[in-house]
């Protein structure tokens, strides 16, 4: 699912425009970006939880030109998802 087609399928269920719609998600989505990169976790009850993991220093391989390099310590977001939403998904999907 696109973004677009959340949008579409978010302004069809509540009757608001796309172009609302559409400015509150990309408000929504922006909102969690400034939290993260000033430091803070998101935290939504029963979806799930964006957070801050810091990745150790760690040595790796150039594999083209067989030389070592260090890869340095660094932070990346993540995504938990709340165990109800995992539970919902475990029930329902049926993926072939």
């Amino acid at each position: 699912m696109t973004k677009a087609e959340i949008v579409a399928e978010i302004a069809n269920k509540t009757g608001i425009e796309k172009l609302v719609v559409q400015t509150t998600v990309e408000a929504f989505m922006e909102s969690i970006k400034n939290s993260m990169t000033s430091g803070e976790n998101v935290y939504l009850r029963g979806f799930g939880s964006f957070t801050i993991k810091k990745r150790a220093e760690k040595t790796g391989r150039n594999i083209s030109k067989n030389t070592t390099i260090i890869i340095p310590a660094h932070n990346i977001p993540t995504f938990k998802p709340a165990k109800s939403f995992v539970n919902e998904v475990k029930e329902n999907v049926n993926v072939k």
